[in-house]
């Protein structure tokens, strides 16, 4: 199970990298079409749409690699049970809630595909299909709380040192 989960944030890494690269061969594709005289229409939408993928593509792995700002002031003064109880109830609470945009993310595609809504510009893009990228990207952050919240409970969980979090 633990090289599955792991593919699976490498995987969610790589495609958040492959959107920068649509977002660069969009802004590129752009450039070219004003020093070249040629039409590009759509290509602002593409680049957004790339960089909305990137970013929630990028979710679990980075929650993962333990890069999210986590503000540890009151962690820092407890000690022991105090810690963990802390560290499970956000854990906890992170969960619930990347549980909760997981499902209205991935209700938003079901919606839009259901309707058949399109973007409003010259793409005129089925909705859906930028939006799958958001619905995978937090359905995959759903997952990774889930994985931390058990790896906690189970007392596995890697906790990320002081100087790591400063980035020396």
């Amino acid at each position: 199970m633990r090289k599955f989960l792991d593919a699976l944030y490498a995987s969610s890494a790589w495609l958040a990298g492959l959107s920068m690269i649509g977002v660069l061969v969009m802004v590129l594709l752009t450039i070219a079409s004003r020093l070249f005289g040629f039409s590009a229409p759509g290509t602002d939408a593409y680049a957004g749409y790339a960089m909305a993928g990137a970013g929630f593509m990028a979710l679990a792995s980075t929650l993962k690699k333990g890069e999210h700002i986590r503000v540890t002031l009151l962690l820092g003064a407890l000690k022991g049970q105090a810690r963990k109880a802390m560290e499970v109830a956000a854990l906890l609470i992170a969960t619930v809630l990347s549980g909760f945009l997981a499902f209205y993310a991935t209700h938003l595609v079901w919606q839009s595909w259901d309707i058949g809504d399109i973007s409003v510009g010259i793409d005129a893009t089925p909705m859906w299909i930028p939006q799958v990228f958001m619905a995978l990207g937090t359905v995959v952050f759903f997952i990774a709380f889930c994985d931390e919240l058990v790896l906690e409970l189970t007392g596995q969980r890697k906790q990320a040192a002081q100087e790591d979090a400063h980035h020396e």
